[in-house]
């Protein structure tokens, strides 16, 4: 269940305006020197209002659901189990995931994973598993296999697979990624997605890049490395 995509800031820091910064003006006492330091100033303060402004403005758009968390993957796939997972507002649209420039897992893919990412607003799940991995040995999680069940609100992931037996009340195919209302986040416009107003899915099994979530409780938490996966 999912990620959104990404999200650059390249390019909205200025770098340091004229040859130095104020701070390095001519400490001069003539008219000259005390001209060249305010209009230096005054030149770092007006190039830097752009940069306020945009991180003002994702900084919003985070709050509100539009944008999702972004960070760089490792690029090491993890597999997600459950026995059953129910949620209410459910998403799902295509994305790209990025690795970290120089990645030692990139390999031929240029460092992207095209993934599905799945938002659901609420969900519960019945015996977590997540494991990843490690080579000779894989890091195991698991969680909510007692009488409480895990919980989780805003839950995103970004899935290269996904199989189960799954059942969706009041399913729209085919929406625009950019309108989709149920889980409060938006995918890319032009993308293919769809949306529901509830999502059931039994023996979900996943193999994912990415997981976020706003809140995400797992009672009976146990982390172990084994010689097995989920």
């Amino acid at each position: 269940m999912a990620s959104s995509p990404d999200v650059s800031s390249t390019g909205n820091t200025p770098g340091n305006p004229g040859n130095g910064s104020p701070s390095e003006a001519p400490s001069s006492t003539g008219a000259g020197g005390e001209r060249r330091g305010r209009v230096r100033a005054r030149r770092a303060a007006v190039m830097a209002v752009p940069a306020t402004l945009v991180a003002a403005g994702l900084a919003v758009l985070t709050a509100q659901g539009a944008l999702g968390v972004q960070f760089a993957i490792s690029g090491m796939p993890f597999t997600v189990t459950a026995t059953e997972l129910r949620g209410t507002g459910f998403e799902q649209f295509g994305a790209l995931d990025n690795m970290a420039d120089g990645s030692p897992n990139a390999g031929d893919t240029g460092g992207q994973v095209l993934v599905v990412t799945s938002a659901i607003k609420h969900a519960t799940l019945d015996r977590l598993c997540q494991s990843v991995d490690l080579g000779g040995t894989n890091l195991l999680i698991t969680a909510g296999s007692g009488a409480d069940k895990v919980t989780a609100t805003d839950l995103t992931t970004d899935s290269t697979e996904l199989s189960g037996n799954a059942a969706f009340d009041n399913i729209e195919i085919g929406n625009d990624a950019s309108t989709l209302t149920k889980a409060g986040v938006k995918g890319p416009i032009g993308v293919f997605s769809q949306q529901a107003d509830t999502v059931r899915i039994g023996n979900l099994r996943q193999t994912n890049y990415a997981t976020t979530a706003g809140v995400f409780k797992l009672p009976g938490l146990k982390l172990r490395f084994r010689d097995s996966g989920c």
